[in-house]
């Protein structure tokens, strides 16, 4: 008696090692795009805080009133150091943020939580009796690098604010 002639099918060892090198290309260059992946991350991260920081000095700006002669001002904190700025616009307002977004410290040496500059330059209105304030807010980071000085901050966002008083 015969046996059936069995025949299996199967990959060629030249055909495996052509898929294993096909598969090593693609994994490589995946990972290759790792690092480029997290950067692009962290910095989205620090830019949505940047603009979380501008929306909460635009908040403040518009929330402050200008006040008639002879009454002060009742805010209270770091935030009273900006109050009136809008009369003397020649001193721009620096403020430095922590990466929880929160004030650190105001017109100062760089404190050692800082992870954010955030510079307010005051313009005074283009005519007497105009009731809009304007301002250029630039926040940048990291807050050690003054990039009024030439330093070049590893990011920045700027925005230009009208707030009507």
């Amino acid at each position: 008696m015969r046996w059936p002639c069995r025949t299996t099918a199967a990959f060629s060892l030249v055909e495996v090692t052509l898929a294993l090198g096909v598969a090593a290309f693609c994994l490589v260059a995946v990972l290759a795009m790792l690092p480029v992946g997290t950067k692009t991350q962290r910095v989205s991260v620090e830019q949505t805080k940047a603009n979380a920081i501008m929306a909460e000095i635009t908040a403040f700006l518009r929330a402050d009133v200008r006040l008639p002669p002879g009454l002060a001002s009742k805010v209270q904190g770091i935030w009273a150091n900006l109050h009136g700025h809008w009369a003397n616009v020649a001193t721009p307002d620096t403020l430095f943020f922590t990466n929880d977004v929160n004030l650190s410290n105001a017109n100062s040496a760089v404190p050692a939580d800082a992870a954010f500059r955030a510079r307010i330059v005051y313009y005074a209105p283009p005519t007497p009796g105009y009731t809009t304030s304007l301002a250029e807010i630039t926040v940048s980071w990291p807050a050690a690098v003054d990039p009024t000085t030439g330093g070049v901050p590893e990011g920045s966002v700027e925005t230009f604010v009208a707030v009507n008083r």
